[in-house]
């Protein structure tokens, strides 16, 4: 591996790479070319391939062209109009050099093609190649859509975030849950102990999501000032009023002491949230005004508390 200040090192980020291969010993191969780079996951056909692919959302998927079920064209179709594993890079393996085929292939969606027999050094690089291009994309992402202060994700990734999410919801007929939450009197807060404090305050609510919220796809993001959004998929509600009250309550366990609040002596939380039912069709700003108003009902009812409304 070159390290330099030019090339980032494959470690950077915990890579997944899903190898769809029918024939045991093909997967043998690429299990041992790869299982220094990232963490392998194996599907033998395409029903499987699309199974695993919603499930683990890998970064890189090695994708046979000519399985049993369904050949690669018709998995890279499913997967490529998926919201959740879209983004996801697909390399073709195939053991015929046909043109029309390869061109096919990069129409879908597909990034490179590799072919069968292998060659193991010409494997290596154009995978090792792949992984450190997304290796880039993932740091750039990263930087564009980090909140600088807190370091939870900022309104651009949640705006992207929420419109996969939606739509994904829509496809699934579940339920999503959509919060925003707001610092209760935190100018004051700010007024009487500092800026300086403000934002270390910002920072521990931050860190009390990443206590709360433990499934893969549960997201929050700093929606700006003492605002913050969270997003729970497929999430009824006894679940969703659950987690939320567990987040006011996190909030209230930190004691950080705001003697200038008349919600409490601590500082707390009001969270207005709605349910998006699947059946029904919300774009983003439709839901983000829904909850927003949600919020102010939570805040004109005293404050440091949930308002749940199901759609």
């Amino acid at each position: 591996m070159i390290k330099n200040n030019h090339r980032m090192e494959l470690e950077s980020f915990d890579l997944k790479v899903l190898i769809v291969d029918d024939e045991k010993a093909n997967r043998k191969i690429l299990k041992e070319l790869l299982q220094e780079q990232a963490k392998i996951i194996f599907a033998k056909n395409g029903e499987q391939a699309i199974e695993f692919a919603k499930k683990h959302v890998p970064d890189l998927i090695l994708l046979d062209v000519v399985m049993p079920d369904k050949s690669g064209f018709d998995v890279i179709e499913v997967i490529k109009n998926d919201p959740v594993t879209m983004a996801t890079s697909v390399i073709f393996i195939t053991g015929l050099a046909n043109c029309n085929d390869e061109e096919k292939g990069f129409a879908l969606g597909g990034c490179d093609y590799i072919y069968k027999p292998f060659n193991t050094n010409i494997v290596s690089a154009r995978i090792s190649t792949h992984l450190e291009l997304i290796q880039q994309r993932k740091m750039l992402d990263s930087i564009a859509h980090v909140d600088a202060l807190t370091g939870i994700s900022n309104r651009r990734k949640l705006d992207k975030v929420l419109n996969d999410e939606l739509a994904a919801n829509k496809r699934d007929k579940k339920q999503l849950l959509v919060a925003m939450l707001d610092v209760d009197y935190f100018k004051q807060f700010n007024d009487h102990y500092g800026h300086g404090a403000g934002d270390i305050a910002l920072k521990k609510i931050a860190s009390l999501f990443r206590e709360v919220l433990n499934r893969p796809r549960d997201f929050v993001a700093r929606y700006g000032g003492e605002e913050f959004t969270v997003i729970l998929p497929d999430c009824n509600e006894q679940g969703a009023s659950l987690v939320l009250n567990n987040i006011v309550k996190a909030l209230a366990a930190k004691e950080i002491v705001h003697e200038y609040s008349d919600a409490a002596k601590y500082l707390t939380i009001s969270v207005g949230a709605i349910l998006v039912n699947g059946e029904q069709a919300y774009n983003v700003q439709q839901v983000l005004d829904t909850a927003d108003r949600l919020l102010y009902q939570a805040k004109n009812n005293g404050r440091n508390q949930v308002v749940l409304e199901c759609l």
